[in-house]
């Protein structure tokens, strides 16, 4: 199960999941990027279900799981990848955007994960991994005060599910991407001033890609990581370095 799988990380992340066998249940808001998604993963030869959801909506996450389980029967791997990040200084922070950056950052990542987890323990297996960020870690003034917050509650509910889910065969893990070519940050890679002040603390000197996360989140979703849980991952060129 994939959210935001539409654009952006999600895509990418369904996608090379296809590539290695997976089916995909994908979800998101965006009905005609799902779609798309899931023409790609069937042009594969892979099975994909797309299903319009709003992750900080805890009915229709309870559908979205109902739905993966009556298409496919279980649920293996659970990737929180959708996110949204208003752009707005501390000052002229408003409740409303406060309020649905967390919803859907956080609690869209509660929800789901608990929706999911509650399957994974009756079968002692499971894997859940989450998109954090280099904000859980550092300050990237021009992502907003409330992008911060929610990422960094995303980090640290991680390491709580892993202690609890880690007993019932559970690994819960955690990326966190630095700057990165996708929709979130199109808008802020349009002006080369602070474009180029963005580059300017990254070691590799070159905005990451949708793929490079979505390698990791395969990795983290493997037997390879079968001793991997309560960990955030940063992909992020060596940003964090600079801090």
């Amino acid at each position: 199960m994939v959210t935001g799988a539409a654009s952006g990380i999600g895509r990418a992340t369904a996608l090379n999941l296809a590539k290695e066998g997976a089916d995909i249940v994908a979800g998101d808001l965006n009905g005609a990027g799902l779609q798309a998604t899931c023409g790609e993963i069937e042009n594969m030869g892979r099975r994909a279900l797309a299903h319009e959801l709003d992750v900080a909506n805890s009915d229709q996450v309870a559908a979205f799981v109902k739905a993966a389980l009556e298409r496919f029967e279980r649920i293996d791997v659970l990737m929180n990848i959708a996110g949204i990040s208003p752009k707005q200084s501390f000052l002229d922070c408003t409740e409303e955007a406060w309020d649905r950056t967390h919803d859907v950052n956080l609690k869209g990542v509660m929800l789901c994960s608990q929706a999911v987890a509650r399957h994974m323990v009756e079968r002692r297996a499971g894997c859940i991994v989450s998109i954090a960020s280099t904000c859980s870690e550092a300050v990237i003034p021009a992502l907003g005060p409330f992008y911060h917050t929610s990422k960094a509650g995303v980090m640290q509910l991680t390491r709580y599910m892993a202690q609890e889910l880690g007993p019932h065969g559970i690994r819960v893990n955690a990326i966190g991407p630095g700057l990165t070519e996708t929709p979130l940050t199109e808008e802020s890679r349009s002006f080369p001033e602070i474009s180029e002040a963005m580059l300017s603390r990254i070691p590799m000197k070159r905005w990451g890609k949708p793929n490079d996360i979505a390698r990791v989140a395969l990795f983290l979703a493997s037997d390879d990581a079968a001793y991997v849980t309560g960990q955030t991952i940063y992909v992020d060129g060596g940003i964090l370095c600079m801090v």
